[in-house]
């Protein structure tokens, strides 16, 4: 397998530098503002630090004078709010007071509810002002360039199973795999627990070999939990999902492995990869346990295939592509009240670039774009696109419904501990990591996107569920923003993690790309850090950058059993 640096390499632009090395040189998390009012429509304040009761706020022309400590992250009221008024931010409805707040006062849950105005009229937009991109112009970056004309950010075989009993049999093939490629991700973590049980010293562990693969970035093992026990339309969407994955342009080849009772079966599998591969470009081994003489014969012949299919795609090398080859896929967790303010926004403005280059962006996460519906319904480009996702919408939130569910369940307990107060709060912050640009195309869950721009993709709130359904339908690069610090990863698409606030930067630096503070301190605009972090995105696109979550081995995947996940 490769084995690129965790740092950029000295080929590196300038911009990229200064963004991968941010988590070393963050400076003082103090910002020049106390607060901001995030739109001129808005009747909260975000406190940007934590301010202490009787402190005064100039706010216009008038003085406001805060009657309790406010924590930093959270939003306090600029005017005496009833029982039934609305809380505005971002400019639009994020909730409804349940009880009197008090000008200067702090918004908590025992104050206000989740509420929106769904009723919103919606004006089609004309006109969208693209960023300046000329910096950018003539970048390309060095992809792998499929047979099906995909261009892969990462060149990578695939071992799936077809249902869970096979799970076992996939991790045996996982270690051996790494035992023989001398490829195993975990084997600091397994020097440490003997040199805790045993004593062992350092010195006698042995550097790995050199890769026989060089231009091969690794072998990825999915397992899940699907595959049979479940209805018809859970073991398709299982299939169309792990299409997805094996025709995908990260992905050279698939081993699958069957254990041929269950009811998503090797046929089903098959006919989802012909619908995405009519030309059967890529290459896919099926293997069927209760066919096999034996385990024995079963595990000899997924080895057979994994390293034929690994000297077959090493023939492939990275050759220079241009940025309309790249699909971005937005996702956010462990958010907290600056993630709307900063990451989320420099996020949405590397997709506008991106979109403006001819490239390709897809947001997700429906629970989580409840409330500005009426934004994104203004956008679309056609009314049939509008009609599309106002139908997803509506069918999703009708389906919680009939399970008690609801919306307004989606903030985590850390989401409400760090300011995020109502999923539509949530949500008005969550939206920015689309952009601007216009919305092109609206899937559903395991559909593939299929043309240049904004994308919106249904899928639940849930982190990994989301971020596997952004690659299994064409990411061929993730942007992660998080306020609390999360680990999460991809098997098959680099995920680069974007931090909200430089505290968080600087504590889970192991699992931080990108620190987005300076926003916050007003050190630097969400324009200038936008390009910093799409030159860093190249950079990863080619190769010569290598994702935390990436040398972590942090692989997730998991499958969304289409119930109610928010």
């Amino acid at each position: 397998m490769s084995t690129q640096s965790s740092t950029t390499t000295s080929s590196t632009t300038a911009a990229s530098n200064k963004a991968a090395s941010s988590n070393a040189t963050i400076a003082s998390d103090q910002p020049a503002q106390e607060s901001l009012r995030v739109h001129p429509a808005d009747n909260v304040r975000v406190a940007l630090r934590d301010l202490p009761q009787g402190h005064r706020i100039d706010e216009g022309a008038d003085t406001l004078t805060l009657v309790e400590a406010i924590r930093h992250k959270h939003k306090f009221a600029l005017e005496d709010l009833a029982v039934g008024d609305t809380v505005t931010m971002y400019g639009v409805t994020v909730g409804r007071a349940t009880r009197a707040i008090a000008r200067g006062s702090v918004i908590r849950t025992d104050n206000l509810e989740h509420f929106t105005h769904s009723d919103t009229p919606v004006t089609r937009r004309e006109h969208w002002q693209a960023p300046d991109v000329s910096a950018f112009e003539d970048h390309t970056f060095d992809g792998f360039h499929r047979p099906d004309g995909g261009v892969g950010t990462a060149n990578l075989w695939l071992v799936v199973p077809l249902v869970f009993c096979e799970n076992r049999n996939i991790e045996v093939l996982r270690q051996c795999v790494a035992d023989a490629l001398g490829d195993d991700p975990f084997r600091d973590y397994k020097q440490m627990a003997r040199q805790m049980l045993h004593g062992d010293s350092p010195s006698h562990v042995t550097e790995p070999p050199s890769s026989p693969f060089p231009n091969v970035d690794g072998v990825r093992f999915l397992t899940h939990t699907l595959g049979c026990g479940g209805t018809d339309d859970d073991a398709q969407a299982l299939c169309n999902l792990l299409a997805g994955y094996i025709t995908h342009p990260n992905v050279a080849g698939a081993t699958v492995l069957s254990l041929g009772c269950q009811k998503a079966q090797i046929a089903m599998l098959k006919q989802a990869v012909a619908s995405k591969d009519p030309q059967g470009l890529r290459p896919v081994h099926y293997l069927e346990q209760q066919a096999s003489t034996s385990e024995d014969a079963l595990i000899e012949q997924a080895l057979g295939t994994i390293f034929d299919g690994l000297r077959e795609a090493n023939q492939v090398t990275r050759q220079p592509a241009p940025l309309s080859a790249l699909r971005i896929g937005v996702e956010c967790g462990g958010s907290d009240g600056f993630s709307g303010l900063s990451a989320n926004p420099v996020v949405g403005g590397v997709i506008d670039r991106l979109v403006a280059l001819g490239g390709s962006g897809i947001l997700s996460e429906f629970p989580e774009l409840c409330g500005v519906e009426h934004e994104l319904l203004s956008r679309c480009v056609d009314d049939a696109t509008a009609e599309r996702f106002s139908s997803l919408m509506q069918a999703y939130q009708r389906h919680a419904d009939a399970v008690g569910a609801s919306f307004s369940m989606n903030p985590s307990p850390g989401n409400i501990r760090d300011g995020l107060i109502t999923d539509a709060m949530k949500s008005a912050g969550a939206a920015k990591k689309g952009g601007d640009s216009p919305v092109v195309e609206v899937l559903d869950y395991t559909e593939t996107a299929t043309r240049p721009g904004l994308a919106l993709l249904c899928s639940p709130g849930n982190d990994v569920e989301s971020t596997t359904a952004l690659v299994g339908s064409g990411a061929n690069l993730v942007i992660f923003t998080t306020g609390l610090g999360t680990p999460t990863g991809n098997p098959v698409a680099p995920t680069l993690k974007v931090a909200s606030n430089s505290d968080l930067a600087r504590r889970m630096a192991d699992i931080i790309d990108f620190d987005s503070g300076a926003v916050i301190r007003g050190e630097a605009s969400i324009d200038e850090l936008a390009d910093d972090l799409l030159a860093l995105c190249i950079e990863t696109a080619s190769g010569r950058y290598t994702t935390r979550a990436v040398g972590l081995a942090q692989h997730d995947f998991i499958p969304w059993k289409r119930g109610v996940s928010l």
